[in-house]
């Protein structure tokens, strides 16, 4: 791969999708090839890069704050707020064999945002959506509708989640995650953009 498309910056979008279990919360994660080339191996939620069937000025499951905040601080040729919605439910999809029909605004609440560093095979603009499983349609056990991209898909709770072979970003998501799920307020949705050649941290 040439220099230039390793550091091309693609949009994407993540779904964490959650269920209460028994006094806490479990999500939903599975595990990377261990030869893919971004994160082989590692345990990850569904999502991935938005495609251009994904376009869309609709907004499902969004309310207008968050729609507003996956606005901020975005390059002119970023996708629209349903764009990446759409994107993270069409992976979803693909990646579980669920889905979320006719979500209404709010099904998604975007709490996160991450730029991949430089010097990756790969890099992101990453979104990542909070998502109650109570609204899903599909095989939410056996997973027997998946496109299988992703193996080992299963439920498990928040402090074993920490356990397993994870990348840093997605270890700093749990901790929202299980802040958010446990009722404490996020003053603006964090943002680790290494877009730049000094990684910053903002909040949107």
């Amino acid at each position: 791969m040439s220099n230039a498309a390793a550091e091309t910056i693609r949009p994407a979008a993540t779904i964490v999708l959650w269920r209460p279990a028994g006094t806490g919360f479990e999500v939903l994660m599975g595990q990377r090839g261990h030869a893919a080339a971004f994160m082989p191996s590692k345990y990850v939620f569904p999502g991935g890069g938005v495609d251009a069937e994904d376009a869309t000025d609709a907004q499902p499951g969004l309310t207008v704050d968050c729609a507003h905040r996956l606005t901020l601080n975005c390059p002119a040729d970023a996708p629209t707020p349903g764009t990446l919605a759409t994107a993270a439910l069409r992976e979803l999809t693909e990646e579980t064999g669920l889905s979320l029909p006719g979500p209404a605004p709010g099904a998604l609440r975007f709490m996160f945002r991450a730029i991949t560093p430089p010097g990756r095979p790969r890099r992101f603009d990453a979104r990542f959506f909070l998502t109650s499983a109570a609204g899903v349609a599909g095989d939410t056990e056996t997973f027997s509708d998946t496109l299988t991209e992703l193996s080992h898909l299963h439920w498990i709770g928040l402090a074993a989640a920490r356990a397993l072979d994870l990348p840093f970003i997605t270890e700093i998501v749990l901790a929202e995650v299980t802040a958010l799920l446990r009722g404490q307020t996020q003053p603006g949705v964090p943002f680790f953009d290494n877009s730049g050649p000094v990684p910053t941290f903002r909040r949107l």
